[in-house]
């Protein structure tokens, strides 16, 4: 766990302009700096970075934040990794704090990155050595360019044969990054032999893992290393380190099922594609995926297998769907991988497939309504059974609303219907009338109140004691509030908004940070805090004197203690 007060400073030292500008070049638009968002397509920029504040926002597609955040976001990074990243640029260390007692926590050593590279080095060399292997990579339509490319390299068949390469055989890094095995007799022994070697990289560059497939025939087919302190297999892509600069020109990511596929669809010029690395596709890898592009495609094989896979990325992407982000399943002829498919067809061809693959919403109701009759009532009571869990796991509005349409239309039922059925509230609003004058100054105030706070974090020192956080906002600005009192109110903005990132409060903050990005060079934040500050005396004085004047009126001034009465005198005469 990193330190809050370390991200802070973190912060603090970076320049956010400077940071963007490695990666996006930017152009200066009055207070703040522009640029065409990198995040989705566009003509005219509206991906806007505020130097004073701090943050990013773009008004196309709603991105959102920091420094860290954005690292993370066009890096595919997770959070420490951007972290550390940011850090080792100022030339900070990243410290840890100490795990709460039964907390169990790993330390990833930078020892044990370097005998994966070590051992990497080592498999390329004896891909060179070995004209068998070689032949194997030919015959698979693989040019020595991607070969390099992707790093492979071959294991060879000696049980031992990393010994040439690690003069202490015995060490016990060897055994922490699962490239050797202890035998229950204390014997050790290369765990990869006789196979092409495919280095998996995190999204730094660093080898994690590797992946093995035999030449021949034999069993497994492919071999991964096991879970370690560097090698998540749930968290990581084979192939993202390779095909980040590609995924984001294309503006969509393929998603396979082996390593083959990603080296040979990259040799034919689809350099966008990555691979689960022998488990299902997990939720970490659809956020990783979504944080890079605005669109997805799962490329799964036909049969029973490839079909389970692509119903269980669907299951496992639902509740992270993003309105405005697409995500696509292909399915090949059952006689094709995309491997054998793009070698015999050609990128044209399987690109033309892609353009053909289903969209979520249409494959996901092909799949519930496969095998019912939707004439009976059986068959839509079915539908609808089958429909529930997975439209009450989408939370993005629009995306929800418009299945929750189409699902009620397949069951023949209005979508209010549906909606009671299955106890979900509606997304469609009654038309009210619009709110009176004193509500309207009253949200604006809570609005520009946070924004001050927001600016200024240290203004929150002059709110009285008995300040009570009322109105739409009042969840958001006691959490604020309740942040700030646990620095002291030394916490910058910038901190502020990274502490709220991927909170319930994330979409509202980042709605009252764009808002900011409008202010004039004239604005005066203490002004108008102090403007806030009297209003919100005078409207709890009114507050206060009404309670009183009820309470008057009910039993006259003998109805009120002495210190009321006082008090009620006081705000009379004001």
């Amino acid at each position: 766990m990193i330190p809050k007060s370390f991200i802070q400073d973190l912060l603090n030292r970076l320049d956010i302009v400077d940071v963007i500008e490695r990666y996006v070049p930017l152009k200066k638009a009055g207070a703040n700096f522009v640029a065409c968002c990198p995040f989705h397509n566009e003509k005219s920029p509206s991906f806007t970075v505020s130097q004073a504040k701090q943050f990013y926002h773009c008004f196309g597609c709603g991105a959102h934040g920091t420094a860290i955040g954005f690292v993370m976001e066009h890096a595919g990074m997770g959070f420490v990794d951007a972290v550390e990243e940011l850090a080792r640029g100022v030339g900070l260390e990243v410290p840890a704090e100490r795990p709460a007692a039964g907390e169990i926590r790993q330390k990833v050593a930078t020892d044990l990155y370097e005998v994966m590279q070590t051992a990497a080095g080592y498999y390329r060399e004896q891909l060179k050595q070995s004209p068998r292997a070689i032949d194997y990579l030919k015959g698979r339509g693989l040019s020595g360019e991607i070969a390099a490319r992707f790093g492979l390299g071959y294991a060879p068949e000696a049980w031992q044969g990393l010994a040439t390469a690690f003069p202490d055989y015995q060490n016990t890094m060897l055994q922490e990054t699962g490239l050797v095995i202890t035998s229950e007799e204390g014997k050790r022994y290369d765990r990869f032999r006789d196979r092409i070697m495919f280095p998996i990289a995190n999204a730094r560059g660093q080898i994690v893992g590797f992946g093995g497939r035999v030449l021949d025939k034999g069993e497994p087919k492919y071999l991964n290393s096991p879970e370690t302190s560097l090698f998540e297999k749930g968290r990581e892509l084979y192939g993202l380190y390779q095909a980040q600069k590609a995924i984001r020109e294309a503006q969509q990511v393929l998603v396979v099922e082996g390593y083959m596929d990603v080296v040979a669809l990259a040799q034919q010029g689809v350099g966008y594609a990555v691979a689960t690395l022998g488990t299902a596709t997990t939720p970490y890898h659809v956020q990783k995926l979504l944080r890079l592009t605005g669109h997805i495609i799962f490329s799964f094989d036909g049969d029973k297998a490839g079909r389970r896979a692509a119903w269980r990325a669907l299951e496992n992407a639902l509740p992270l769907l993003q309105d405005g982000k697409r995500i696509s399943f292909l399915f090949l002829p059952a006689e094709h991988d995309p491997d054998s498919f793009i070698r015999e067809f050609g990128r044209a061809a399987f690109e033309q497939q892609i353009v053909g693959a289903l969209s979520l919403s249409v494959y996901l109701l092909q799949e519930i309504s496969t095998g019912l009759n939707l004439q009976s009532q059986e068959g839509r009571n079915q539908l609808l059974q089958r429909a529930k869990p997975l439209l009450i796991a989408i939370s993005a509005p629009t995306s929800a609303l418009l299945l929750r349409k189409e699902v009620a239309a397949l069951a023949g039922i209005s979508q209010a219907e549906l909606e009671a059925l299955f106890e979900i509230k509606s997304l469609v609003k009654s038309v009210r009338p619009l709110p009176g004058r004193s509500r309207r100054v009253a949200l604006s105030s809570q609005r520009l109140l946070l924004q001050c706070l927001i600016a200024q974090p240290a203004l929150a020192r002059q709110l009285p004691a008995d300040w009570q956080c009322e109105g739409a906002d009042a969840e958001l600005l006691q959490a604020l509030l309740l942040v700030l009192r646990e620095t002291d109110y030394a916490m910058s903005g910038a901190a502020l908004t990274q502490m709220f990132q991927a909170s319930p409060h994330e979409r509202v903050l980042a709605e009252i940070e764009a808002d900011m990005l409008h202010w004039g060079e004239a604005f005066d934040v203490n002004a108008e805090f102090e403007g806030l500050l009297a209003h919100m005396g005078e409207s709890r004085r009114r507050r206060q004197f009404e309670v009183l004047q009820q309470k008057v009126m009910q039993a006259g001034l003998a109805g009120l203690t002495s210190v009321e009465r006082e008090q009620y005198l006081q705000l009379l005469q004001r």
